[in-house]
């Protein structure tokens, strides 16, 4: 099962597509996200979103922003 994830910063889109696993950096330290993750709203710090699929890994640095993940394995970032 994959994670819906999107990433937005001010201006544009930054991420949109499927995602195995998810790696966040927390304000309270990393937040690894799989699917069917609990329900949550997070701070977010300066460091990189790690996107994982099956053959590949995505790095997008951001510079702090806000995550939420929704039932139903869907994350929303929005980053500045």
């Amino acid at each position: 099962m994959s994670i819906a994830l999107k990433i937005y910063s001010i201006d544009k889109t930054l991420y949109e597509g499927e995602a195995d696993a998810i790696t966040l950096p927390g304000s309270d330290g990393e937040l690894g996200v799989l699917a069917i993750h609990t329900p949550l709203i997070s701070n977010l710090k300066h460091g990189i979103i790690k996107i994982r699929n099956k053959d590949a890994e995505k790095f997008i640095e951001i510079n702090g922003g806000f995550v939420e993940i929704q039932p139903e394995s869907k994350v929303i970032v929005l980053a500045d």
